[in-house]
């Protein structure tokens, strides 16, 4: 299969054959292209020509576009389209895009968009959805799944899968329940097709089964698949009850999502943001952060004037010079640190006591401080610096490297057991503070050693 290239020759067909009204031509050019593929292309067309275009598709093909459509290019699109109309399109959704779709919108259109959809069992799961948080398991499962009870047999269960599967896209597991619908496990597909029709479905059941709750963590329900290589796991509620299912396409979004907001956090941007939003929104993403950036710049400006007297030495005159060398090793330490317990804290895997992730950390930083501290050295007698001033440069930056590096390991974790993101501390946060502590330990151990 080749692969989807959208070009602006392709654009510009489409949106003649619109403009000609030539739907014929404009159904059977679309025929062959994937509902993603739809969803690109209409995300590059102007909104009167996309609009007409969702209009004229049928709605098997168009509820599933909705779905991989840009958030701001569906919302528009959605905003020219009628209740009843929008309510044929999440008719052929699962529950969990349909809610998806439809959770942005004001209370009163969805409350008419929900009136309008003919299967009132579907309405009544999508409402139920919409209860609850976006970013919980209970905002992220559908309702569409296989159930079976452990009182039935083998041919009652074969008979009421049937009947179920008809209503699911995918069929991952087969999940047990008592007459109370709580999970109690579930059936292996081989199991039941190499025992008797005549057995309990209580005899042949797997009772260990992986499950979250409904107002879990997406991010936790991510990690739990992850681990475990899941493509689904069952939600259930307070009581125990089975309500629905996550299958693997909706945790890898929440893992996308997440690495996207943690890399503009990493860079420095405070909100999710895109390159096509406009200039106040991108403004109020990137401006706190330089700030910040700012008033670190000053804080240095400040620590330097308050060695000003060294400048007024021949002899150690140079030391001006390293101050950016210094600044930017504590940077790029403190970084290096804090992306990897940021990556371990989003994988589970910062595990053991404080006191050994210290140790660790100063083993590390000496190894690597000393090394460059060396290299230092080496620099210092090619420029015929005098020995003094190269060893204070080479043991300030050895202990700037240290400082940064537990600063970077430290700072993550503390403000993950705030509730906060560590993602925070891989940014400008790390590097602005690391700077500022570096600059005076640097001139601070200088003035001890040269007593200047």
């Amino acid at each position: 299969m080749t692969p989807f290239k959208l070009s602006p020759d392709l654009i510009e067909q489409i949106e003649q054959l619109i403009d000609d009204k030539s739907n014929d031509a404009l159904m059977d050019l679309m025929a062959d292209y994937h509902y993603a593929d739809v969803a690109e292309i209409i995300d590059e067309m102007e909104l009167d020509h996309a609009t007409y275009l969702i209009k004229l598709l049928d709605s098997e093909k168009t509820s599933d576009v909705l779905t991989e459509l840009d958030d701001d290019v569906r919302e528009q699109i959605l905003r020219n389209l009628s209740s009843k109309e929008i309510a044929e399109e999440i008719g052929e959704l699962d529950t969990d895009d349909a809610a998806d779709i439809i959770a942005e919108l004001p209370e009163e259109r969805v409350r008419e968009i929900i009136s309008h959809l003919e299967d009132k069992q579907h309405a009544e799961d999508i409402v139920e959805l919409l209860r609850y948080d976006e970013n919980s398991a209970g905002g992220l499962m559908a309702k569409e799944l296989v159930k079976v009870n452990e009182n039935w047999n083998v041919l009652t269960c074969v008979k009421e899968m049937r009947r179920q599967a008809e209503n699911v896209t995918r069929v991952h597991s087969i999940y047990v329940v008592d007459d109370n619908d709580k999970l109690k496990g579930r059936l292996s597909l081989k199991d039941l097709l190499t025992t008797s029709t005549k057995s309990q479905i209580n005899e042949v059941y797997i009772p260990k089964v992986d499950f979250v709750t409904v107002h879990d963590k997406a991010e936790d329900v991510a990690r739990l698949m992850s681990k475990y290589d899941l493509e689904a796991i069952p939600v259930i509620d307070e009581m125990g009850r089975l309500v629905g299912r996550i299958t693997i396409d909706d945790i890898v979004d929440v893992i996308k999502e997440e690495a996207e907001k943690d890399y503009q956090l990493a860079a420095g941007i405070t909100q999710e943001v895109e390159a096509d939003d406009s200039i106040w929104e991108l403004t109020k993403a990137r401006l706190p952060w330089l700030v910040l950036g700012l008033l670190g710049g000053l804080g240095s400006v400040f620590i330097l004037e308050g060695f000003e007297d060294v400048m007024a030495s021949p002899e150690y005159r140079s030391l001006f010079f390293y101050t950016p060398l210094i600044a930017a090793m504590a940077g790029n330490v403190g970084v290096q640190s804090s992306a990897i317990i940021v990556q371990g804290l989003a994988n589970d895997v910062v595990k053991g006591s404080l006191l050994s992730r210290l140790l660790k950390e100063v083993s590390l930083s000496l190894i690597n401080g000393g090394a460059l501290a060396l290299l230092v050295i080496f620099f210092g007698y090619l420029m015929n610096q005098p020995i003094a001033v190269s060893m204070t440069i080479a043991f300030s930056m050895l202990t700037v490297i240290i400082m940064a590096a537990l600063i970077g390991t430290f700072v993550p974790i503390i403000l993950d057991k705030k509730g906060i993101d560590p993602a925070i501390a891989t940014g400008p946060f790390i590097t602005t503070s690391n700077d500022i502590f570096g600059i005076f330990l640097f001139f601070y151990i200088a003035k001890l050693i040269l007593g200047f």
